[in-house]
């Protein structure tokens, strides 16, 4: 029986790409790029999300 992977839930702001890197344009003395390193604000750099929170409905 084939087994299945947990389903993680994919950041849908980042796609699952949390960190990235954006060149600015200019380069270091060494001729390297100079580079901003920019992390998702919503899932704070993990690439996912918290599950939905689950609705229970209670008495009547």
């Amino acid at each position: 029986m084939p087994q299945h992977a947990p389903t993680a839930r994919i950041c849908r702001d980042c796609d699952g790409f949390p960190t990235v890197a954006i060149t600015t344009g200019t380069r270091h003395t060494d001729g390297t790029r100079a580079t901003l390193r920019v992390t998702c604000p919503t899932c704070q750099g993990t690439g996912t999300t918290a599950p939905a929170a689950n609705l229970h409905r209670i008495g009547r």
